[in-house]
């Protein structure tokens, strides 16, 4: 099966969006390769792959395994057989960590050498080296070592989610005997220092290999006659059974303890095992064939986030500052500023400090009455929850609401949820079967003998630590227009009650937002067809929902010209004849993370410019509640505009996305490099030194 294949339901093309994902986590995969990134953001880009892969096997591969011990009725329904889906996605994983191993050991740790850095062997240790090794081992690593002999049905032991462990082969005089030894990576650094005789080299082992030196120690009385990492995957899904009934929180809670119990979704191994030690392991452990995946050496390479640099900063991205905003520094308050016209920043190329700001005058300002607020994802030590907690302690009223099934988040939420209670906020919880995505804040204050909305909207969230490396985008307004849709949300969620009336700026899931697009994309087919001009534009994370994808083809076939970027799945396949010959995607992979979603509709020269919290997946437009919100302002049009422009000219960083999906450069040798994302920072460093 390639990997297009017709939508069972539409007969149009379409990728999978497993294909399409593990498509755009090889475009990682190229950061790590590519010879003009600087040394340590490429181990950082290793770092993010396999961080990428750890999650796509916990959630996606779980739920392709899910579906195929369904039966076969259920099965019939599906766009793609699971079975052979899961094949694919096993052979694709299989081929780039083959390349994942090349890049590592062919070009990272021959350019760390070239640097006086080295990833010492254990054959390559000194006797000087050997005797450090032994203290450590003594003094610090022995406490946590628990080797544990293996006998199929009758010893053997629970392997915790990514945990790393050794296969140990013992040699003895009759058939040889396993072992397994847990690598205390959760307690220890993966990559430790050592002494060196050299004045000026580093010498660094990694922690697997500490343990490997310690192994004739922990197996007296046998030869230890070799040793295999590999750890279990399991899945994540909590599996809550009804959302309607019960107490939610004790219901998650208990999921979360449960969660690195799941079942197997991946049993990966050192690929020079031999296979009679892993028949041992799969036996021993209950692993099918089709959960085995090779690797190199070492697993948990996500661990590399973690590769000391030693201060070795010109090895690393040129530091981009984020930029100050000229209206929120020549205003006296930030109100001031948004009073007379919409405000908006761009992170991470302006401050994310900004929004601090607002909340923290807002605590502090006597006219502020209200509070609310949407918690999706938030930092460990969050300032925004502390500037929560101000304003609740200077006697304002706070409402926040917490989406607490915000997958590997869930645990943090219960918690700043629970405090925020106790310090006085009214808090409000998940709904049943949807998530509540959006990004909102809002702000009452008191003027002039009335109150007054201000409200800030974004499509990412309230995060101060992920703004340092996630493009998102954050709108300000006090535009009652804006305002009173935004409370109407709020109001909704705090109460249960439907709206009084339909929503006419903002589009919200839920509540029409789906209908609201395929109003706009229908609209441009007619003016198509009527020989006008008809242009969409979108930037998203991800598409993959059929029916808005069939759309975009009729849109093409009518004439209407699409132009796309995207940084994940894409599961609409641009340039087929007779489909979407007028529609042309990109994706953008730099050392931002590109998460900002904008919508265009060319509406005859009248374009309706939409920022948005929502991808065009069918979980964002059936089963949360999203916001897209129009952008009237002039200054602000004209800004996500050129930003737009800025995106489609690169030829540094875009990638072609086609039915392939080989990923190629998007470079043109008649024009000079230009990539995005620095354009970007040197385009709002001009617009504030201006």
């Amino acid at each position: 099966m390639s990997a297009k294949k017709e939508n069972a339901s539409s007969e149009v093309p379409y990728i999978n969006r497993d294909l399409s994902w593990l498509s755009f986590n090889y475009r990682v995969l190229q950061e790590a390769k590519d010879p003009t990134v600087p040394l340590f953001e490429r181990i950082k880009f290793l770092g993010i792959y396999s961080s990428n892969l750890d999650e796509f096997f916990r959630v996606r591969v779980a739920s392709i395994k899910s579906l195929i011990r369904l039966g076969n009725s259920t099965k019939s329904e599906l766009d793609f057989p699971p079975e052979e889906i899961l094949e694919m996605v096993n052979e694709t994983v299989k081929k780039q960590q083959l390349e994942f191993t090349e890049i590592y050991q062919k070009h990272i740790i021959p350019l760390l050498e070239s640097i006086n850095i080295n990833i010492i062997r254990l054959t390559e240790l000194d006797d000087f080296q050997k005797e450090y090794l032994d203290l450590y081992i003594e003094e610090k690593l022995i406490p946590y070592l628990q080797p544990i002999l293996i006998v199929k049905h009758k010893i053997r032991t629970f392997l915790l989610n990514n945990a790393l462990y050794l296969a140990v082969v013992l040699g003895t005089k009759g058939t040889p005997r396993y072992a397994v030894v847990r690598i205390p990576s959760d307690r220890f650094p993966r990559f430790i220092q050592i002494p060196s005789a050299e004045i000026g080299r580093k010498d660094i082992i990694m922690l697997d290999d500490i343990v490997r030196y310690a192994l004739p120690n922990l197996f007296p009385g046998y030869k230890v006659e070799g040793s295999f990492s590999f750890k279990m995957t399991r899945d994540a899904e909590l599996y809550l059974e009804d959302e309607y009934a019960g107490d939610l929180i004790s219901k998650i809670k208990a999921g979360l303890d449960k969660r690195n119990l799941g079942t197997g979704t991946r049993f990966v191994y050192d690929r020079m095992m031999p296979d009679n030690c892993k028949k041992f392991l799969m036996d021993a452990f209950t692993v099918k064939s089709h959960d085995l995946q090779p690797e190199g050496r070492y697993h948990n390479n996500f661990d590399l986030f973690k590769f000391p640099d030693f201060g070795l900063s010109h090895l690393k991205d040129t530091p981009l500052p984020p930029l100050k905003h000229k209206a929120f520094e020549t205003e006296q308050t930030m109100y001031d500023a948004i009073s007379k016209k919409d405000q908006m920043l761009h992170f991470p190329y302006q401050r994310y400090s900004y929004v601090i700001r607002f909340l923290e005058q807002a605590a502090h300002d006597p006219n502020v009455t209200h509070i609310k607020i949407l918690q999706y994802r938030v930092a460990k030590n969050s300032q925004i929850i502390a500037a929560l907690r101000s304003a609740i302690e200077e006697g304002k009223q706070v409402m926040v609401f917490v989406e607490l099934k915000a997958r590997f988040d869930e645990e943090a939420n219960i918690h700043w949820a629970e405090q925020l209670e106790e310090w006085g906020a009214t808090v409000k919880y998940s709904l049943p079967e949807i998530k509540v995505h959006s990004k909102l804040l809002m702000v009452t204050r008191h003027e002039n003998g009335e109150d007054k909305e201000y409200c800030y909207l974004s499509s990412g969230n309230f995060n101060e630590q992920t703004a340092n490396i996630y493009e998102d985008f954050g709108f300000f307004t006090s535009d009652s227009r804006i305002t009173g849709e935004v409370s109407q949300i709020f109001n909704y969620l705090e109460s249960g009650v439907m709206p009084p009336k339909p929503f006419t700026h903002l589009l919200v899931g839920q509540f029409r937002m789906r209908k609201n697009i395929y109003n706009m994309i229908e609209r441009e087919i007619d003016y198509a067809r009527q020989g006008k001009p008809a242009e969409i534009t979108l930037k998203l994370n991800s598409i993959q929902d059929p029916r808005i994808i069939e759309l975009l083809y009729d849109a093409s076939n009518a004439g209407v010209k699409i132009n796309m970027i995207m940084r994940g799945i894409c599961s609409l396949v641009p340039g087929i004849k007779g489909y979407s010959e007028n529609i042309e995607a990109v994706s953008i992979i730099d050392r931002f993370l590109e998460h900002s979603r904008i919508y265009i509709f060319h509406n005859a020269g009248e374009d309706n410019i939409y920022l948005s919290s929502a991808d065009w997946m069918t979980r964002n437009l059936y089963h949360r509640i999203e916001c897209a919100f129009p952008i009237y302002d002039a200054d602000l049009r004209k800004e996500i505009l050129d930003f737009i422009k800025i995106q489609q000219n690169d030829n540094v960083k875009a990638r072609i996305l086609d039915e392939e999906m080989n990923n190629h450069y998007s470079f043109d040798e008649t024009r000079r490099p230009y990539r995005s994302q620095i354009e970007t920072y040197k385009y709002y460093k001009s617009k504030f030194e201006a």
